[in-house]
This record gives structure tokens, sequence and C-alpha cells, in this order.
């Protein structure tokens, strides 16, 4: 097993975008788009030379963690994300959009 890493992940509203960095350098991100109370998480990716040390794990709940913070409601179209939430559905369920809450716990 590859071992954990520290990852500092922040947000870059300007590119729409969660980002990962490891020693300074994006490691991963998430892009995503507001609209209104609503944000969509489309896109996530981490660099495969560190897959596999908790990267895309820390992403996704600094991520979520944002989200729940500015009060959004989660439309979780990144496959990734919403196996995040499917994992952790205590944590993260209650952040997707009520029509499709069904749908992410069913998509496994």
């Amino acid at each position: 097993m590859l071992e954990c890493v520290s990852v500092e992940v922040s947000d870059n509203p300007e590119l729409g975008r969660y980002e990962a960095r490891l020693d300074g350098e994006i490691a991963g991100f998430a892009q995503y788009r507001v609209d209104g109370q609503q944000i969509t998480i489309f896109h996530a990716e981490v660099d495969p030379a560190i897959e596999g040390r908790g990267v895309g794990s820390q992403l996704a709940k600094t991520a979520l963690d944002d989200v729940r913070r500015r009060g959004l409601e989660l439309v979780p179209r990144c496959p990734f994300i919403a196996a995040y939430v499917r994992r952790h559905p205590d944590l993260y369920l209650g952040l997707v959009a009520e029509p499709l809450r069904e749908g992410v716990m069913n998509d496994g």
C-alpha cells in the first residue's frame, strides 16, 4: 500500500475548481460550476503518478466540506465525487439536491 501524503486543498474560484497541491505543485483538481445556490462538480482528476495515496479522497472531502460551509446544494456529475458521497452518505448525502439523492446512492 502506498503511503498517504500531506495535501493542501484550496478553492480557485477564478478557474472554477478545487486544487490539491503537494509541495506547491498541483497534484489534482475538481472542476465545478456554481449556479445560484447549486454547485455542480463535473470533473475531478489526480496525477496518475500519485494515485492511491489519498490525494483524491482529501480533494473530495475538502471540496464537499466547503460546499457545506457555503450552504450550497450539490449536483455530483463527477463519478469520483458521486462515489465519495456513496462511501460517506452520513456526512455528504444531505448536500446532494433532493431529486438526485436516490440516483447517487443507486449508481454504484
